[in-house]
């Protein structure tokens, strides 16, 4: 039988390589594949959730104790694991795994962090990467297809060796002209963030970064546009990998000889195109409480602040460097400031810290007042003893800006390493790039090992090779209709963008009662959410971007702990989704505005998820939910993806296809 071909993405090339069974030699935007996975990675904080996943699968043997990447860095650092109950448990959950399985990647409390880590020593172009954390976009940076999932997609996975993924659209973002230098991959994701804006063009897409410009980027560069993907709303970012990553690789011990260096075809089908222009880039800060709220330095130049962090998953060596010789600089004719709560820098790995010491970049840090944390998400996630006080205003380079993020009242704002460096010097806003003209760059290409002469590794272009069965079913094809199941309830209404922060706050992630959980849903920003699904307003009618932000499931048990039967909106953010269809809570995408106009607060609304029909009580008017992909409504029909596995075992993703 001849096949014709159609031109691919970047990502759809990854995906046909990578996919079992095709019925033709390419992928295109909505086919739903079975794929085999890579690698599977996760923090101690996922695996606390994915751990109820396992215990329901029977604690099985899982598919490659080679392949699964463990780190403890989301809830600790010294002073909470030395006296947080919680945090100790689940360390000590996560310890006790990595025993019983004889994990080859298990990295302890204080060594690293998850994405850090890996992306620096592990993850190779063209490889399947699934993380139970959003921020797994990462690993695009070096050409793989990573996203972030819940803990029971990534535990399902872990045992499998497999999942399914639906084929996204794709944006390409297209640079163009050079930044300075001192303007790295924060002041470029910002640009991109602001010019395009959150949970819009990227809502669910694949992100393909590409033009000129990024052949220039370092992989420093790429991990923190990649890194903050997640926050663009994009389901993965990616670069082509080329010389760049050839040499990084090519410094690697171990852990360089799979990648695969696909290119997207010239005609490959992206929905739009966005150029950037970085040509007369300057350092940018978004303000609270979304990363979109990009402005200029010079706008909130002399701003006060009341704390600066530099940390984070998002702050890579490059930006931890440039930053201590900003700090150089800006001290030649100034006393040491003793070091003090205010003023953190935590490094992403054990072996950051090593390079920075060696390179006595942290005394430059501890003279400007600046205490060194041990590696770790620290003030980014605002759960472990490091916290912003109720009302401070911190400059951070961290990847997000929500409200409450780095502590219960707080407010960040977000910059680059450099430019929270010089703002750090008189605890107000700064341009950096004072500093940074006096930097002497081949000291900062020195403490980077860039100095070394080497050879650039050749690459070889390939093409995916594709596992094609010429009878297999069609892609994406029909399965039969939901059983007609009638639900009802009042509204509790919110506007868009609702994040997982807010729907759960990282504090209350270590719990996994249905219950306990449901009773902290929205604790800070709607403490009566829980008492309100109590009395009857039991369907939650949202507008765009429901569910961004971090991949916690705990988000989707807290609203099913709180008694609520189903959530409507215009969309959903892609991680959240997917937990809804997991944990089997209703969800429903209608479009109509009039809708929205009628479901107002505590209006009372009847559901058929049979037909996907929600009607209006009060004025009778009846609304059609968008129809869910097939594989969506087998896993509804199956009452989630534990009972599915539990049924059809280890050909769960190829039943669900066929159903």
């Amino acid at each position: 039988m001849a096949f014709a071909s159609k031109p691919m993405t970047l990502t759809q090339k990854t995906l046909a390589h990578h996919a079992q069974g095709l019925p033709r030699p390419y992928v295109q935007a909505g086919d739903i594949l079975q794929i085999r996975v890579d690698w599977t990675i996760a923090s101690e904080l996922a695996w606390n959730g994915m751990e109820r996943t396992y215990q329901a699968l029977g604690r099985p043997a899982i598919h490659d104790r080679e392949r699964f990447f463990l780190a403890v860095d989301h809830t600790v650092d010294p002073v909470t694991l030395a006296t947080d109950k919680r945090v100790q448990r689940l360390t000590q959950l996560s310890r006790d795994f990595a025993r019983e399985t004889n994990l080859r990647h298990f990295y302890d409390a204080n060594q690293t962090i998850l994405h850090t880590k890996f992306y620096r020593d592990l993850v190779q172009p063209g490889q399947v990467v699934l993380g139970a954390d959003s921020h797994t976009s990462s690993h695009g940076g070096l050409g793989a297809f990573s996203i972030g999932l819940g803990g029971a997609d990534i535990a399902a996975a872990m045992v499998l060796g497999q999942s399914w993924i639906e084929v996204p659209e794709a944006i390409a973002v297209e640079y163009a002209g050079q930044p300075p230098f001192g303007i790295g991959g924060k002041d470029i994701i910002l640009k991109t963030l602001g010019e395009l804006g959150r949970n819009t063009v990227a809502m669910e897409r694949s992100v393909e970064y590409r033009g000129d410009a990024v052949h220039q980027f370092t992989t420093d560069m790429r991990f923190t546009i990649a890194n903050m993907t997640a926050e663009f709303g994009g389901l993965n970012g990616i670069f082509e990998a080329d010389e760049v990553v050839a040499g990084w690789l090519a410094h690697r011990p171990s852990d360089n000889a799979e990648a695969l260096y696909f290119r997207a075809d010239d005609q490959a089908p992206y929905v739009e195109r966005h150029r950037i222009d970085l040509a007369r880039l300057g350092p940018l800060v978004a303000k609270p409480f979304s990363p979109d709220n990009v402005m200029t330095v010079e706008s909130v130049l002399g701003m006060p602040l009341d704390g600066c962090f530099i940390g984070a998953c998002t702050t890579t060596e490059e930006e931890l460097v440039l930053a201590a010789l900003v700090l150089e600089q800006a001290f030649k004719n100034r006393s040491p400031v003793t070091p003090g709560r205010n003023k953190l820098v935590v490094p992403g790995d054990l072996g950051i810290q090593g390079r920075m010491q060696q390179g006595g970049l942290w005394q430059i840090y501890e003279r400007a007042g600046f205490r060194i944390g041990a590696p770790g998400c620290s003030m980014c996630l605002g759960v472990a003893s490091e916290k912003a006080l109720p009302g401070e205003v911190w400059l951070s380079s961290q990847n997000r800006n929500y409200e409450n993020r780095m502590g219960q009242g707080s407010l960040a704002w977000l910059a680059s390493a450099a430019t929270v460096a010089a703002s750090s010097v008189e605890m107000k806003v700064e341009d950096p790039r004072p500093f940074i003209e006096r930097v002497d760059r081949q000291r900062y290409d020195r403490l980077l090992f860039r100095d070394r002469k080497a050879r650039v590794p050749e690459i070889r272009i390939t093409e995916p090779v594709m596992d094609i069965e010429a009878a297999a079913a069609p892609v994406g094809s029909e399965a039969g209709l939901s059983r007609s199941r009638q639900i009802s309830g009042r509204v509790q209404r919110f506007a868009d963008h609702v994040d997982t922060d807010a729907i759960i706050p990282g504090e209350f992630c270590h719990l996994t009662q249905l219950a306990e959980l449901g009773a902290h849903a929205f604790h800070h920003v709607r403490p009566d959410f829980f008492a309100r699904a109590q009395s009857g307003q039991t369907v939650v009618v949202a507008g765009e971007g429901w569910g961004s932000g971090s991949s916690r499931e705990q988000a989707v048990w807290a609203l099913i702990g709180a008694g609520i039967k189903a959530v409507i909106a215009k969309s959903y953010a892609f991680i959240h989704k997917r937990n809804l269809v997991n944990e089997a809570l209703p969800y429903l995408t209608v479009s109509d505005p009039d809708f929205y106009a009628l479901a107002a607060e505590n209006e009372e609304l009847s559901i058929d998820l049979g037909t996907g029909e929600v009607t209006h009580l009060a004025s009778g008017r009846k609304f059609k939910a968008d129809r869910p992909s097939p594989i969506i409504r087998a896993l509804q029909r199956e009452g989630g993806l534990v009972p599915a596995i539990k049924r059809h075992g280890a050909r769960v993703f190829e039943a669900l296809g066929a159903a």
